[in-house]
């Protein structure tokens, strides 16, 4: 009973030992490699072979196997800081995207101790000789042309590595912050002149419109005025034919100073501003005042034209009756124009009794009886404008002054 127990146990033991034995074989000869990965094989740390995805063997004890070579894209992030031309430092973030080549894993693995330190060596020896010949406006312009530099200079380098350089991104250009202050103060002040002048320009366009809108409203305006006073004219002249058709005999000047003066007063009446106009308030006052217009009307005409037109009579200022052109007296007080035809030279000179002749004045105011004409002590030249003007003046005055004695 001992002897079977005894062998029992045995057996058992060499079962467990079977066991470990196979275990340890089995794993000792069979191995597997994940999907983009590659494993080394080396016999005696010689290099055998290159092991691919899927289910591989070794000789147990005599060849062993490396850590898996990864054959994804990696990515390498390198910050560099550097100066440019025009001694700006600035911070360049660049990213390096790589790979191991399949038909070069044996070179990555065996060539190159660290990947990453020499990429990134090449990489901040690239991008620096790069800054160093650039301004910091053109290394913005020239982010994409930099990015190239590296990837073909990497990829030149790296390549008897066995990795491949599948792109080089430089993602930014931080300049440092007191620089980019600065920038930013002078995009603004720029943007500011620009919309300073854009904003002149749509003044100038809005000030330019309204000016051509207020000249043609004007144009217009003008337009509506002489046909609003041709239709009066027209209308009046009506007016007149209507009278004198059915018997009344009325200067076409009454009618139309009548006219005016009714009008005058509605205007006057329907103004809401704070004027006073001092004019006669019925009708016969009108007509002294219509009465001195056209004597001062007479007047001008007669200095203007220089012919002999008939007046009203009327008083010197010495007492006599006189015949000539409305003026003034030696003590300066005006006369009325006179029926008959005063005597007068061509060339502006009028004797005292007649008063101003143009812009001359006598000075004698002696009436001589049957001649209606005085010493003249003065000479002036005719100037039409200045008669007439005096003219109307002195009918003006004469106006005043009798207002003056009626409320008396």
């Amino acid at each position: 009973m001992s002897g079977v127990a005894v062998i029992i146990a045995v057996v058992i033991i060499i079962l467990v030992v079977a066991v470990l034995l196979f275990g340890k074989l089995r794993t000792s000869v069979f191995f597997t490699v994940k999907t983009q990965e590659n494993v080394i094989v080396e016999r005696f740390g010689k290099f055998k072979k290159v092991a691919r995805p899927g289910l591989n063997t070794k000789v147990p004890f005599i060849e062993t196997t490396s850590r898996p070579i990864s054959l994804r894209v990696q990515q390498l992030e390198v910050n560099i800081e550097s100066k440019t031309k025009d001694n700006v430092f600035v911070t360049v973030p660049v990213a390096v995207q790589y790979v191991v080549e399949e038909d070069n894993v044996a070179d990555a693995y065996y060539r190159l101790a660290n990947s990453e330190e020499q990429i990134r060596s090449y990489v901040f020896d690239t991008v620096r000789s790069a800054l160093s010949g650039l301004t910091l406006d053109t290394a913005f312009e020239s982010k994409d042309d930099i990015a190239e530099n590296v990837e073909r200079r990497l990829s030149e380098s790296m390549k008897r590595y066995g990795f491949k350089i599948v792109s080089t991104l430089v993602t930014d250009i931080t300049p440092d912050p007191r620089v980019r202050d600065s920038m930013n103060s002078i995009n603004a002040a720029q943007r500011d002149k620009v919309a300073a002048q854009s904003l002149a320009e749509a003044d100038k366009i809005k000030r330019v419109t309204q000016a051509q809108a207020e000249s043609e409203a004007m144009r217009l305006h003008g337009e509506g005025v002489a046909a609003q006073r041709k239709a009066i004219a027209n209308g009046i002249a009506e007016q007149y034919a209507l009278l004198q058709e059915v018997g009344i005999h009325k200067t076409a000047e009454q009618l139309l100073m009548m006219t005016q003066y009714f009008d005058t007063m509605q205007n006057v009446a329907q103004e809401g501003r704070s004027n006073v106009l001092f004019m006669p308030s019925n009708p016969g006052g009108l007509g002294e005042m219509g009465q001195e217009i056209r004597n001062a009307l007479f007047a001008a005409n007669a200095a203007d034209e220089g012919s002999h037109l008939p007046a009203p009579q009327g008083r010197d200022d010495a007492g006599g009756d006189s015949r000539g052109s409305s003026g003034s007296g030696a003590d300066g007080t005006n006369v009325p124009p006179q029926p008959t035809t005063p005597p007068a030279d061509r060339s502006g000179q009028y004797v005292g009794g007649q008063g101003q002749g143009g812009s001359g004045q006598g000075a004698g105011g002696q009436v001589q009886p049957g001649q209606g004409q005085g010493q003249h002590g003065g000479q002036g030249h005719s100037d039409p404008r200045s008669a007439a003007q005096s003219a109307v003046r002195a009918a003006a005055e004469q106006w005043r002054n009798r207002r003056g004695g009626n409320q008396g």
